[in-house]
């Protein structure tokens, strides 16, 4: 496994430190920035900006107006996006919309790669994902899922008609268009089993019965329960095929756990550096804090467990890189990189005392974004547990 980073990559990631340093940190207080994310006037104009520095949606393929980045190259330039929470937002590399462009690149027809994914790689509009659902639906374990998508018996035979109820949807409120996760029956098209939908947002039959209210703020349009009644599509508004939708879904939540561990691995270097910098300054008995060992051998914990992240999640992106499903890779990076950003997070609260619980640095408002990353796109204990089935299967053989 090589780790040398080219220079073309290392002048990007240059590139965009300066840019979310100098453009995008003096926002962070812009009050545009609510409790359910910014507003959609704000996530334009640092959209904008980002477009004008040449860094939009470093992810998506040129031919759709992206950089192209593999996954490696994605691992450099989003720890750099993420060092401010509103720099993946400029980047327009944020999720879930980040995941989207992943998943249409890969399964979209032509016709719906235009429709959806050019204005979504540009910027111009948001998107949701709807899977997970209140329980006793589908949440880590998908195939729970409730909601249905059955054929009309009626005079539109060809389209489909969906039902059910979707909850923690990230950026339902302002989103132009939602892919629909929803379990069918045997088709002409396809067997039994679950199947992904696009749909605008506007349709009849798609109603937000809330907004809900998390330890989050920095996701665009927050986190929704939405009801889904009569929803009618076409054929066209298949994505994939019929009866593919769990391996969509998997094919989508590999990359998808990754990039939000080079995105919150910014943040916690974020986070660690301006505890490292009061760590400095501030003096307690005589000294700089950083000179006595509970402090010091805090910010020691915090370097290796930065390291460890990187490590982590450059392994799992030269898997991906190969062409590898990388899914037993992923589960691993998300548990070793959620836990270990939280400690960093953690640490460096601990380190800046009663400044850490205020919001005159950002450390307290990064610390209640990344406690829920142990959670969404899979918890650690249900990543631990698939873990030790192919640790049981493989009959103690080491990777």
């Amino acid at each position: 496994m090589d780790f040398t980073i080219p220079d073309t990559l290392r002048e990007l990631r240059e590139r965009t430190e300066s840019f979310v340093r100098d453009q995008i940190v003096p926002l962070e207080n812009d009050q545009r920035l609510h409790a359910h994310g910014p507003s959609d006037e704000f996530r334009r104009e640092l959209v904008a900006l980002g477009r004008r520095a040449g860094l939009l949606s470093p992810h998506v393929g040129t031919e759709w107006g992206g950089l192209g980045l593999d996954h490696r190259g994605k691992a450099v330039v989003f720890e750099a996006a993420g060092y401010s929470p509103l720099g993946p937002i400029a980047l327009n590399c944020f999720a879930p919309d980040e995941a989207n462009m992943h998943l249409l690149e890969q399964v979209a027809t032509e016709a719906q790669k235009e429709a959806y994914l050019r204005p979504l790689a540009a910027g111009d509009i948001r998107s949701c994902f709807m899977m997970t659902e209140p329980a006793p639906g589908a949440g880590a374990d998908p195939s729970m899922l409730l909601t249905t998508a059955r054929r009309d018996t009626g005079g539109n035979r060809g389209d489909f008609v969906i039902d059910g109820e979707k909850w923690l949807i990230t950026g339902a409120v302002g989103a132009a268009f939602a892919i629909v996760m929803a379990k069918n029956d045997s088709d002409d098209l396809g067997p039994a089993g679950a199947t992904m939908f696009l749909t605008p947002m506007g349709a009849h039959g798609i109603h937000i019965e809330r907004v809900l209210d998390t330890l989050d703020g920095f996701m665009a349009g927050g986190h929704a329960v939405v009801r889904l009644e009569g929803l009618r599509v076409p054929e066209t508004a298949v994505l994939g095929q019929i009866g593919q939708g769990f391996r969509y879904a998997q094919a989508r939540l590999a990359p998808a756990r990754l990039t939000h561990c080079m995105r919150w691995l910014g943040a916690a270097r974020r986070c660690h550096d301006i505890a490292t910098d009061y760590a400095r300054r501030r003096h307690a008995f005589g000294k700089p804090l950083g000179e006595h060992e509970g402090v010091g051998f805090m910010l020691a914990d915090n370097e290796m467990d930065i390291h460890t992240c990187r490590l982590a999640i450059w392994h799992c992106a030269w898997v991906l890189d190969q062409g590898e499903r990388g899914r037993h890779e992923s589960s691993m990076a998300k548990v070793v990189c959620s836990e270990a950003i939280w400690r960093i997070v953690d640490r460096s609260m601990q380190v800046l005392g009663g400044l850490g619980v205020t919001d005159d640095t950002i450390v307290a408002r990064i610390f209640r974004e990344v406690r829920p990353f142990r959670i969404y796109d899979g918890p650690s204990e249900v990543h631990r547990w698939s873990i030790a089935q192919r640790v049981l299967r493989r009959g103690g053989r080491t990777t």
